[in-house]
């Protein structure tokens, strides 16, 4: 009972600790800012996906033809979004060099809250209550995974047998991934899309972690340039399979499964391969596992009841969810947006329409 309480003292002092550094006076601004930049982002690069497709009269959810990348790159919604989504990234990244990971990371979950509301306003099909659980799910889920692994997470230096590792092991999961798609990609849907994108991208955030602090170091040698040729591949094929998710679902739904896998995956590597929480009490890998698995639920639950995925898609092959009637918080919440964001600022040359 004395060593239970003595934990628990000393997690409230690490907690405490967070809020006296001053730089999260400036680290808090730019995560939501790069939040904000990451809704918006994903939201006109759907858009511009949606519009190839249409264009084109070839639907992408099997995989996007070299034609429909082509024609995205002259899509000004999709620059716009491709922009906006690069923003996002130089604003995680300079609110983690003020503020710590606890703290920057779950605001990044909020990408998904403002999501959920631009597309509910674009579509016009407003978030259900068993939506709305769904995406509580996912930010309570990953806010308890990433708080634990903040808190037992230590900073070691990265050996060469390690970093070979997670090289070997990116290899092996990209190989797969792309097996897979090869293979199965007439059958697959959104949700396979938005997990494999998810745990590449949670490869590059372990990868640009690491480059960065070797080229701080100045230990840029061959190893280092391995790393950064494989950061870039595996950016490369996230983002093909993110476009793709775009094809295949709501960005809402995209956006809950990266704010999830992304984090999850990135802090298994530094768990599992970097050892970087030899140190923690079982309690907390047990944390682990059940935030885990709860953001996780989240995701499959937000693509069985998603009130787009019901009305418009027949891609995804899970069981769906049965109509619902919309709560008047989210009505609420919809019509707020609809008077910030009457219509996309950006809009293509050849739209008759608002989208």
């Amino acid at each position: 009972m004395h060593a239970a309480l003595n934990d628990l003292g000393d997690v409230t002092d690490k907690l405490v600790g967070v809020f006296a550094d001053p730089g999260i006076l400036i680290g808090i601004p730019l995560a939501l800012l790069g939040a904000v930049f990451m809704s918006f982002g994903a939201q006109y690069q759907h858009r511009g996906v949606q519009k190839v497709e249409r264009l084109t009269a070839t639907a992408g959810g099997t995989g996007l033809t070299g034609g429909q990348i082509w024609n995205l790159l002259r899509r000004p919604s999709w620059v716009a979004g491709t922009v906006m989504l690069g923003l996002a990234i130089v604003c995680q990244l300079s609110a983690l060099s003020f503020a710590p990971l606890i703290l920057v990371q779950p605001l990044g979950a909020v990408s998904l809250v403002i999501t959920t509301l631009l597309n509910a306003r674009i579509s016009g099909l407003k978030p259900t209550k068993r939506s709305l659980t769904a995406i509580g799910l996912c930010v309570a889920g990953i806010f308890v995974f990433v708080t634990i692994a903040a808190l037992y997470a230590t900073e070691t230096p990265i050996s060469d047998g390690q970093l070979i590792t997670v090289l070997l092991i990116l290899a092996g999961v990209a190989i797969v991934l792309t097996g897979l798609w090869l293979w199965l990609r007439t059958r697959m849907g959104a949700l396979f899309y938005i997990v494999a994108a998810g745990i590449m991208y949670g490869f590059v955030a372990t990868l640009a972690k690491v480059v960065l602090s070797r080229i701080r170091t100045g230990d840029f040698e061959w190893l280092t340039i391995v790393c950064i040729v494989a950061l870039l591949t595996g950016t490369a094929i996230g983002a093909y399979f993110v476009q793709t998710a775009y094809a295949s679902g709501p960005p809402d739904l995209v956006i809950a499964g990266l704010t999830v896998i992304d984090p999850i995956v990135a802090i298994v590597i530094g768990l599992a391969v970097l050892r970087e929480a030899d140190g923690a009490p079982l309690w907390a890998y047990g944390g682990f596992v059940v935030a885990g698995a709860l953001a996780v639920t989240g995701v499959f639950q937000l693509a069985r009841h998603h009130p787009q995925v019901i009305s418009d898609s027949q891609e995804i092959p899970i069981t769906r969810g049965s109509g619902e009637q919309v709560s008047p918080g989210s009505q609420r919440l919809t019509d707020a947006v609809a008077k910030v964001w009457p219509e996309p600022p950006v809009r293509d040359r050849d739209d008759s329409r608002p989208r």
